[in-house]
């Protein structure tokens, strides 16, 4: 895996910073305090989100006064690009994650949870692991030598996966005890259903099935034989009810064809009404074409037809027609030139009222600019008095400064730190808090578990059974244990009484240290308010002067825009004279106008009324063909009147009512029979469903007892299949503890020689020998006299260098154990020369040279050492600003040095 960028918005102590990361070792350098931290632990969150954070929580992660965070990273694993982003927001006093999204070469995956478990996966290590292997934190390189050799074998063991057999072979270990309990139940059952199986047996169900159904067939028989007498009742029924139907249906028709024969009358009426009244329409319509004729006449000898020596009205329709229509044209082209030279004459004189408003607007600016010029001269008069008095009262505030500066000083002269360390006892206090607050919670959750266990316990003897192993009071050995725990949670409460109050000791101690702390902050704002009255004071004095320019400029401006407004004035005046004669000429154009709009109008009317009088033409025309329809529809009702009639009279010759009274005799003769044959068939048909509910209990019981016999033979076979898991899972949970051991033996090896490789590089020219490992990860450091040391016994540089020899070893057997599946993420060490003197920090270049030499391919050191800038690829230098206080970073090259130390 490869870091390959970062992106960073209000992280911490960063605004907004990108960094791009290449391969090899790239060294972050800067002073204390400039951020450089941050940006590991940047990665780190980016990575696992909140699991990163220690004890910290996501309000400490924006920049303080922002309310908005961003963090996105990019990175390379196994030659697939990556890139996960995540974006937080202040809402209150608290920070949530509003967006969390990781994008693969295959899919996007959304949500912080779903986040972290993919970059678990990916990376096979989880936050702790990641920092117990790939990333050695400030102030963690002597982590795993202070660690217990059982935290130790626990650490280790979970970065090559071994946890993983453990927690398998507790499962083989409760599944073997599942297995017996489910065997248990299984026989059980098996007893169960075997005594089932024989109370069946007992009750000769086959022989009480065959009467059953010899009943039945002779209740069947009898219900054929009424229902075949039933369907002869029902077919004599049907032929009476078809031949009184036939009589009511020729009934209805002959009421329907009188319906008919009136509306038919009735229509015919109508239609000749309409008739007459298509008829009074035509009358009208021709009149009105007639006036319209005579409107025309009058129109057409109103306008000029452009010397027809024919009088208005003495020619045909068509030729006036014809020259309407050419006068038209020619009276709608010259309305189009009119318009034409309106358009001009108005642009003309729009231009020039135009030219006279932007000079006499011009004129009025300058005036205005003029008079404010003047204006800004008096204004900058009042100024200058006013700056001459705040030079004063910025002097007097600077006193003012220095005397509260002094007074918040003196509030350390009986502290029991000195001014500047409040910020650090202020820190220790609380990570002191931190351990007593983690301290409680673990005796908390102790009290809980033996509570739980207590509870477990009493229900337990309430059921009879040992409190510890379950098996009954009688053959357990451990029935006083319960007495036990009670005592053993009073001593846990009594030691959280203790913590509590030791914390809230403390917590009066940090109350103190803040107000410290405050009087620090405070100091560093006034002292900050006093540069800022300083500066200002000298910014003021120097603008005083340049400001009494200023006013002698103004109004030397003044004079000039009144002399320039007066000339555009006189301008102005001289276009005004030239418009009238264009107005003059506007009011000829319009008048023309006017006399060919109205010639336009009259002769349009004349060809609307030729238009009107077609469209009356159609109509007269539409009315006759309507009157000659409606004559053909009304002789075509006329015939249908005349049979219908005809129909009527046919029908109520075939009325017999002799057959229609034999009908209903047979009808309530058959009605009656069918009702009496319906309720013998109920009876039968209920006596038929009695049997045959009998018969399917009787079958029931038949199928109930063979699936007897099939479960009774599934659950023995269930029985033996558990007998034989029951021994696999025995065999499993003995296979997982003996790979477990042999999986440790060979990492063991594994990782003492490569200790002894890294070991042997770092102190080559030393005097030490070797280092041993044995089985429970238990080191021990041998001199080349043989004699054996614990690491603990080793300086405080030598110590720290041990470490991370140890650490760049585990790191090259996780590299070898799975080289080609999940390669490693980059090497990360921060600040690791904080406990080592400049000897110890050239054999820590020989370290880092070595581990890159071995195919790391991304080593990320941070660090305020120079010595380490020599061994960089690349560089990045982090600086703070002391106004802002925000980090700045810049990418550079290292500089040539020699990269080992000399001997």
């Amino acid at each position: 895996m490869k870091v390959d960028r970062l992106r960073l918005l209000n992280f911490k102590c960063y605004g907004e910073s990108e960094l791009g990361l290449e391969r090899g070792v790239t060294v972050v350098h800067g002073v204390n305090g400039s951020g450089k931290s941050t940006l590991l632990e940047a990665v780190f969150f980016a990575l696992y989100g909140s699991k990163a954070l220690d004890d910290r929580t996501l309000d400490d992660v924006i920049t303080t006064g922002e309310e908005d965070c961003e963090v996105e990273l990019r990175f390379t694993h196994d030659g697939r690009s990556y890139r996960v982003e995540r974006h937080l927001k202040l809402r209150g006093d608290r920070a949530t994650t509003t967006k969390c999204v990781l994008e693969t070469p295959t899919e996007t995956i959304e949500g912080a949870r779903d986040v972290r478990r993919e970059i678990t996966e990916l990376l096979r290590m989880d936050a702790e692991a990641f920092v117990n292997c790939a990333y050695v934190r400030q102030g963690e390189v002597n982590k795993l030598i202070h660690a217990s050799p059982s935290d130790r074998q626990d650490m280790i063991d979970d970065l090559l996966q071994l946890g993983a057999l453990e927690e398998y072979r507790e499962r083989a270990s409760d599944a073997r005890l599942g297995v017996k309990t489910v065997l248990d139940g299984q026989r059980e059952v098996v007893e169960n259903v075997r005594e089932q199986v024989e109370q069946k047996e007992e009750k000769d169900l086959h022989e009480r099935l065959n009467g059953l159904e010899s009943r039945r067939a002779d209740v069947v028989e009898k219900i054929d034989h009424y229902e075949t007498q039933r369907e002869q009742a029902r077919e004599t029924l049907q032929a009476a009810e078809d031949v009184l139907e036939r009589h009511e249906e020729t009934r209805e028709e002959i009421d329907r064809l009188e319906g008919e024969i009136d509306d038919l009358r009735s229509k015919i009426s109508e239609t000749e009404a309409d008739r007459e009244d298509a008829k009074a329409r035509i009358r009208e319509l021709e009149e009105r074409r007639a006036e319209l004729a005579t409107e025309r006449d009058e129109l057409v000898a109103e306008v000029d037809l452009e010397g027809d020596a024919d009088e208005p009205g003495s020619a045909g329709d068509e030729t006036d027609a014809d020259a309407i229509a050419e006068r038209i044209e020619t009276l709608e082209a010259r309305k189009e030139e009119l318009r034409d030279e309106l358009e001009a004459v108005k642009v003309a004189i729009t231009e020039s009222n135009g030219e006279i408003e932007r000079l006499r607007e011009e004129a009025d600016d300058l005036e205005g600019q003029a008079e404010q010029a003047r204006a800004d001269a008096d204004e900058l008069a009042s100024a200058l008095e006013a700056d001459e008095e705040s030079i004063e009262n910025r002097e007097t505030n600077l006193e003012e400064l220095d005397s509260e500066i002094e007074s918040e000083r003196e509030r350390f002269v009986d502290a029991p730190i000195e001014f500047g360390d409040a910020a650090a006892h202020l820190e220790e206090l609380e990570a002191e808090r931190d351990e007593l607050t983690d301290e409680i919670g673990d005796v908390t959750a102790d009290i809980r578990a033996v509570e739980n266990a207590i509870e477990e316990g009493e229900r337990l003897l309430e059921e009879g059974k040992c409190p510890e192993c379950g098996q009954p009071v009688a053959d357990s050995p451990h029935v006083d244990a319960l007495e036990e725990k009670r005592e053993e949670r009073d001593a846990l409460e009594a030691t959280r009484e203790t913590l509590e109050a030791d914390r809230a000791e403390l917590d009066e101690r940090i109350e103190r240290a803040e107000a410290l702390r405050e009087a620090e902050r405070r100091v560093e704002q006034l002292e900050g308010n006093r540069d800022n009255v300083e500066q200002l004071l000298e910014e003021k004095r120097e603008t005083l002067a340049e400001r009494r320019e200023q006013r002698e400029q103004l109004l030397e401006d003044a004079d000039e825009y009144e002399a320039e407004a007066a000339e555009k004035r006189e301008t102005a005046a001289d276009l005004e004279d030239e418009l009238g004669e264009k107005r003059a000429e506007l009011g000829r154009i319009n008048t023309e106008r006017g006399e060919v709009r109205d010639a336009l109008e009259t002769l349009r009317r004349i060809a609307e009324i030729d238009d009107e009088r077609a469209d009356l033409e159609s109509k007269i025309e539409t009315h006759r063909d309507r009157r000659q329809d409606w004559q053909t529809m009304n002789d075509e009702r006329r015939e249908t009147l005349s049979s219908k009639r005809e129909r009527k009279r046919d029908l109520e010759s075939e009325f017999d009512d002799e057959r229609v009274e034999t009908a209903r005799d047979d009808r309530e003769n058959a009605q009656a029979y069918i009702g009496q044959v319906d309720d013998k068939l109920e009876e039968l048909e209920e006596n038929r469903t009695n049997l045959q509910n009998a018969i399917g209990a009787v079958e029931r019981e038949l199928e109930e007892l063979e699936e007897l016999r099939e479960r009774l033979e599934a659950v023995e076979e269930r029985c033996a299949h558990l007998e034989s898991l029951y021994d696999e899972a025995e065999t499993l949970q003995a296979t997982y503890a003996d790979l477990r051991s042999e999986l440790r033996q060979r990492n063991v090896e594994t990782l003492e020689r490569l200790l002894n490789e890294t070991f042997d590089l770092v102190y080559q020219n030393d005097s030490y020998a070797g280092i041993d490992l044995d089985g429970e990860y238990r080191l021990t450091v041998y001199q080349k006299d043989g004699e054996a040391l614990e690491p603990e016994q080793l300086s405080g540089g030598e110590r720290a260098l041990f470490n991370l020899s140890l650490r760049c070893a585990i790191y090259r057997l996780l590299a070898e154990g799975v080289e080609g599946a999940a390669p490693m993420p980059p090497l990360i060490l921060d600040e690791p020369t904080v406990f080592l003197d400049s000897g110890h920090v050239t054999q820590l270049v020989s370290l880092i040279e070595s581990m890159r030499d071995q195919g790391v391919e991304q080593i990320v050191v941070v660090s305020h050492d120079e010595e380490l800038v020599g061994a960089a690829d690349s560089l990045v230098r982090v600086e703070k600003d002391t106004v802002s206080n925000r980090s700045r970073l810049e990418a550079g090259e290292p500089p040539e040095i020699e990269l080992l130390a000399s001997d």
